[in-house]
């Protein structure tokens, strides 16, 4: 039998990589963030790079008393307003967001050395707009919706199971399932949205669009 070989752990200190990429300046910009948000947006379906899921972002919230949390969810709309995802509004998210509506996001697109991140203030959106996007799930995300109590605590993997059988079982395949009333979406508007873009010895560019009544100026930060 061929002798254990010791398990070395990798060293992320010596993990290093050298972004080479173009120069983002103010004048390439649009005149807004949401503007230059689907600009970097459109690039990603254009890049030969293999980005998974490149609408997923990191929602990062507070409770009143600044204890932070983090999680990954999906990017579901965008437009001038702000950006749109939905949750369970009992989870942790949305419980955190319902008693302090300050918010980061983090959309981390390492292939293309880019980063997007945005602060603002999370409010529920309308329940017809919910109730549209939920129809537009597929069924068992649908039914995964109701028979989740997103962030408590449950018994079993089988517990979870058994209550999403129960759910097929009253709601079969073709079948339309109401959009839960503790299920919605959250719309994010933008206080700062700032892009990031890699560059060789650490110099990378940092623009950042700030609101200014009802427009925005953009600032350059150190990287």
């Amino acid at each position: 039998m061929p002798h254990d070989v010791p398990h070395e752990n990798p060293d992320p200190a010596a993990m290093r990589e050298q972004y080479r990429t173009t120069p983002l300046l103010e004048t390439d910009l649009a005149p807004a963030p949401m503007d230059q948000f689907a600009r970097w947006f459109t690039d990603l379906a254009a890049a030969a790079h293999d980005l998974h899921e490149p609408n997923a972002m990191v929602l990062s919230t507070a409770t009143p008393d600044g204890r932070p949390s983090s999680r990954t969810v999906l990017l579901k709309r965008y437009d001038d307003r702000g950006f749109v995802f939905f949750t369970n509004y009992t989870s942790r998210k949305g419980r955190e967001i319902d008693t302090n509506p300050h918010v980061s996001l983090l959309f981390p697109w390492h292939p293309l050395a880019r980063q997007v991140v945005v602060t603002g203030t999370a409010a529920r959106i309308g329940r017809d707009e919910t109730a549209a996007y939920f129809r537009t799930r597929p069924h068992g995300s649908q039914l995964g919706a109701w028979a989740s109590d997103q962030s408590a605590p449950i018994a079993s993997r089988d517990a979870l199971l058994r209550r999403y059988e129960d759910l097929l079982d009253r709601y079969p395949e073709g079948e339309q399932v109401p959009a839960p009333p503790h299920w919605g979406g959250f719309r994010v508007t933008p206080e700062t949205v700032e892009f990031w873009q890699g560059h060789e010895n650490r110099l990378h560019d940092r623009l950042r669009y700030v609101r200014k009544g009802s427009g925005w100026r953009v600032e350059r930060l150190c990287p």
